[in-house]
């Protein structure tokens, strides 16, 4: 099995529970492939008083009988037995009777995984759990309840803003969300996968730090052989993920792929009334949750504009696989099973290179701040455009200085030219012009190899290179 590669901090929160002195109920959650279920059964070394998988599209007849199957295998050193359970009130009275039996010295873990799976359609599975736990749970000082799910909508609004009566009844909450660039070059090492870091980003870029994408890599194969194999030969894995991905997590799932591939076609990212018109869907309450759904998945990002109220912020696509299935996958035939291999380094590569790589400068804006020796400097990250120029991100900082940041991908050194010069003269003019600010602009360049020496370089302040987000 792989090693358990970062996750320090959810690391110390699941095993600190063993030592609390109360009862505690922990949701667990993420976008699919994450390595939720990975990382809990790691932590726990599988030694669960109790666990219950759900399963995917089944019955409450068949939930339970798992559920009875679960029970048994876990009770049988007791010689403890049950019988299939009717509902579920009687199959957690059930997991009472069988828990009550044991030592109360000890701490008692119970994992319920895939959560949404197991409430089906009038099943009364949540009166059941909240009965276990507020009739039961609560009132004891010795059971870890941890559930876990993927599909974030029931999360979210099933369980963690749940109005009933399992109202702020979660004691913890733990967001599960995908790899940096440094655990990623750590899981990759793990595989024997050796790259420099070109590669290791190039790879990011198209799957994200998504545990379950990496684990495909081919050592001895370069990343972009890779990629080509696992994205444009016939049956590739990753030619049938993206329905699949979005349709395992959201319920009328065409309504969330709707935004998704609206805020594709506008790298910048759109406001919620440029989303509405792209994307043809009504604006209302339901719009609100399902971009709340998508942004708790990491799917999307919200965004403010600099000297902008909160509410006209911009959305904007941050799922770089999703980014790269949209762009490519999606418009390519299966028979043409060398695409990538004769796209590299034209100008489509470039283009979403570009884009993809702010994205992945977006992700990584502790390791920036850093870079820039503004680690303990309290600031605040936005973007700025007009008719005529646009600023993708932005470092207010309190010490009165902007960090004007540019972010360029390229195979070498990156270039000013004297074109180039201009436009960041006037991109710096506009912007002071437009804000009235009276702070110190710094124009900062964020790029994979560093800026070339020239005539035109001394126009940057702060030059970082793609190592700084490895940090």
């Amino acid at each position: 099995m792989n090693p358990l590669i970062g996750r320090k901090k959810e690391v110390k929160q699941l095993k600190s529970y063993l030592q609390s002195r109360k009862s505690e109920f922990v949701a667990v959650y993420g976008r699919r492939r994450v390595g939720k279920t990975f990382l809990i059964r790691k932590v726990y070394n599988d030694e669960f008083t109790f666990q219950l998988t759900g399963l995917a599209n089944a019955s409450m007849k068949q939930q339970l009988g798992q559920f009875h199957v679960a029970l048994s295998k876990h009770a049988s050193a007791t010689n403890w037995a049950s019988k299939l359970p009717a509902d579920w009130f009687e199959a957690f009275h059930q997991l009472i009777d069988f828990l009550e039996m044991l030592p109360k010295e000890k701490k008692k873990v119970i994992f319920l995984d895939e959560l949404p799976w197991l409430d089906t359609r009038n099943s009364n599975f949540l009166s059941g759990l909240e009965h276990f736990w507020n009739s039961w749970a609560s009132a004891r000082d010795d059971i870890v309840l941890i559930v876990c799910g993927s599909a974030a909508s029931w999360m979210l609004n099933h369980l963690i803003k749940n109005r009933g009566g399992l109202h702020n009844r979660i004691t913890d909450r733990i967001k599960l969300t995908p790899f940096l660039l440094a655990e990623t070059e750590k899981f990759l090492l793990s595989k024997n996968a050796v790259y420099d870091r070109y590669q290791i980003l190039t790879l990011y870029m198209v799957f994200g730090g998504i545990p379950f994408y990496l684990d495909f890599i081919k050592p001895g194969k370069s990343a972009m052989q890779n990629i080509n194999d696992l994205c444009f030969v016939p049956d590739a894995p990753f030619r049938l993920e993206y329905e699949s991905l979005y349709a395992s997590l959201f319920k009328k799932h065409e309504r969330h792929l709707s935004v998704i591939e609206a805020l594709a076609s506008k790298g910048k990212g759109l406001t919620r009334k440029e989303i509405v018109q792209r994307s043809k869907l009504s604006d209302g309450g339901g719009l609100t949750r399902l971009l709340r759904e998508l942004e708790e998945s990491s799917f999307i990002r919200r965004y403010k504009t600099y000297g902008k109220k909160k509410k006209e912020g911009l959305y904007q696509l941050v799922d770089l696989y999703s980014l790269f299935y949209l762009r490519f996958i999606k418009k390519t035939d299966e028979d043409d099973e060398s695409f990538w291999l004769n796209t590299i380094e034209t100008p489509a590569f470039f283009t979403w290179g570009g884009y993809a790589f702010e994205m992945v400068c977006l992700h990584h804006l502790p390791q920036i701040k850093r870079g820039l020796e503004i680690g303990g400097v309290q600031t605040s990250v936005s973007t700025w455009h007009s008719p005529h120029a646009q600023i993708d991100l932005l470092i207010d900082r309190k010490d009165r200085v902007v960090n004007v940041c540019e972010m360029k991908f390229s195979i070498s050194p990156f270039i000013i030219d004297k074109k180039y010069s201009e436009n960041l003269r006037n991109k710096l003019s506009e912007f002071r012009q437009a804000t009235q600010t009276k702070k110190a602009l710094f124009l900062t360049m964020i790029t994979t190899y560093g800026i070339a020496d020239n005539k035109y370089s001394g126009l940057i302040q702060n030059s970082l290179k793609m190592d700084v987000l490895f940090e």
